[in-house]
């Protein structure tokens, strides 16, 4: 008798993001992960020197396709939009986070705004809301800036227009894919608001906007 090679389904997308019990209205993804397919945790490892730079060659065609494994999908994509250069190290990497967070105590802290943390003229703003949701104890106040340049604020245009954005940016995370379990948790609602944040900031031209 004949045995019959049965091709590997995969594993659905959908089973490594939990629904909320009670949501029943929620879209069933068709894309599966398939072994071979799907750019695994090992192979995109693999792709690395000991010093961090990326041979993405390496990586391309399963990306293509399969897709990339959900567990990694957050920093292949910064790879992707060229966030980092495949021939940084881990330490220059490394330096660039230093450098954002730097820009925003908040960035990469696990917390989140969703309150305006300048006004149009780029002053902080000291409401007790922001403090107390960010725990920006830091934040210079318009006096400390008197001293600056009279030409600073022009120079930080593009930091003004970025750090107006982020508050909308965290008021729409917490509405963003209410039916998942993984977004129940304020880690995890911050790691959107990081991906969000840090993009507006390195592509000044799309920025942020609301979806619709």
């Amino acid at each position: 008798m004949m045995n019959i090679c049965r091709k590997d389904p995969g594993l659905p997308t959908d089973s490594f993001y939990e629904i909320r019990a009670g949501c029943t209205d929620v879209p069933v993804t068709k894309f599966r992960i398939k072994a071979g397919k799907t750019l695994s945790v090992r192979r995109w490892r693999s792709a690395f020197t000991p010093e961090g730079y990326l041979d993405i060659s390496k990586c391309l065609s399963r990306i293509y396709s399969g897709g990339i494994h959900p567990s990694i999908r957050g920093e292949v994509w910064e790879f992707l939009l060229g966030c980092y250069d495949p021939k940084s190290t881990f330490d220059e990497r490394e330096k660039i986070r230093q450098r954002r967070s730097h820009m925003f105590p908040v960035v990469g802290s696990g917390k989140f705004v969703t309150a305006r943390v300048i006004t149009a003229n780029g002053d902080p703003v000291q409401d007790p809301v922001v403090l107390l949701e960010a725990n920006l104890e830091n934040l210079p106040t318009p006096e400390s800036q008197e001293s600056d340049a009279v030409d600073s604020r022009e120079h930080d245009k593009d930091i003004i227009q970025w750090k107006l954005a982020l508050h909308q940016i965290g008021l729409d995370v917490v509405r963003t894919d209410r039916s998942l379990t993984f977004y129940e948790k304020q880690e995890n609602l911050a790691k959107l608001w990081d991906v969000l944040a840090v993009y507006a900031w390195y592509d000044k031209d799309v920025g942020y906007g609301q979806g619709g």
